[in-house]
């Protein structure tokens, strides 16, 4: 959801929009450069990357009292490294599917998993310094596999489970450098949901 700020009138912040023009623009995402003025009547400008919200989900499987999670593995065009990821994304092409819906899509999309039970626990903004973009955070669990249905340029993607105690390593060692991962378990951890 984009917020929409009102040419000419102070924001919550109380900075005002003087204007504001779409810079660059595709399928994904906008970029929005926007001429303000500070309260303190300073002169500015934002580039602001607008973004639909998305969904980042942590799979967890229970089984004989031992957890295990269900992790991604993908290359990451624009910082050149293939990356530990929870399974996470957005519907560019339906932006009025409910979060709730994008989590089930993304989960069985990515890793084939469907999950009985999906837990909201809660949301966060990416980078709220340059862009829009708000995530919304899930606990998968009653999981059953099937087919993965990845999008062709996914294809490079790989599924891996890790016991939770080996996923927590892998974030402590800076194995998993993924901010989304990282913030999402944290949530997670501190509503004691896994």
């Amino acid at each position: 959801m984009t917020l929409k700020k009102i040419i000419g009138q102070p924001d919550a912040g109380g900075i005002t929009p003087i204007s504001s023009r779409i810079a660059y623009e595709n399928r994904w995402l906008k970029i929005r450069e926007d001429i303000i003025k500070y309260p303190n009547d300073l002169d500015g400008m934002f580039g602001v990357v607008e973004r639909n919200e998305f969904a980042v989900i942590l799979p967890l499987h229970i089984e004989n009292n031992e957890k295990t999670v269900t992790l991604i593995r993908q290359y990451r065009y624009p910082v050149g490294e293939f990356m530990w990821e929870l399974p996470m994304g957005m519907w560019e092409l339906k932006p009025d599917a409910t979060p709730e819906m994008v989590a089930m899509g993304e989960l069985e999309e990515e890793t084939g998993l469907r999950a009985k039970n999906m837990i909201h626990a809660g949301s966060f903004y990416q980078g709220a310094g340059y862009s829009t973009q708000k995530g919304h955070v899930f606990l998968a669990t009653d999981l059953t596999q099937h087919t993965t249905n990845r999008e062709a340029t996914e294809q490079n993607m790989t599924c891996h489970s890790v016991p939770l105690v080996q996923f927590e390593q892998m974030i402590e060692t800076g194995e998993i450098t993924c901010m989304v991962t990282i913030a999402a378990f944290c949530l997670l951890r501190s509503k004691k949901l896994v």
